[in-house]
């Protein structure tokens, strides 16, 4: 996860972890049903209070982007644009298809366009 915090600005710590969650969770590089670092661990990683990150979880959990499953963690929540997910889960696998047989990024994009392009005329 790129999330980092800068301990010079001006907006407090808890927010840049919200903020960044948020951005994440919002275009999908987070889907639907990722499992997030246990508060500690991310506390930990970013060299944070426990409660700083806990703060941040529950202000997501509270506008419905993440939701706690008890003991077993802490999830991106349902809701949003589920067939932005389900593209976003097959697009990844694509570029690990891609990467996998060599296909440079720029023609495997191309390839893409022009799938895009012929089912328009359909």
């Amino acid at each position: 996860m790129l999330i980092s915090v800068d301990p010079d600005s001006s907006v407090p710590p808890y927010e840049q972890v919200r903020g960044q969650l948020a951005e994440l969770i919002g275009d999908g590089r987070l889907p639907v049903g990722s499992r997030l670092p246990t508060v500690r661990q991310l506390a930990a990683d970013l060299r944070l209070a426990a409660n700083t990150v806990a703060r941040a979880y529950r202000e997501l959990e509270a506008a419905g982007l993440l939701e706690t499953r008890g003991r077993n963690g802490t999830f991106v929540a349902p809701g949003r644009d589920d067939a932005v997910d389900r593209l976003h889960r097959v697009a990844v696998e694509y570029a690990a298809e891609a990467r996998r047989l060599g296909v440079a990024p720029d023609r495997a994009v191309a390839l893409v366009r022009a799938a895009l392009d012929a089912t328009r005329h359909d």
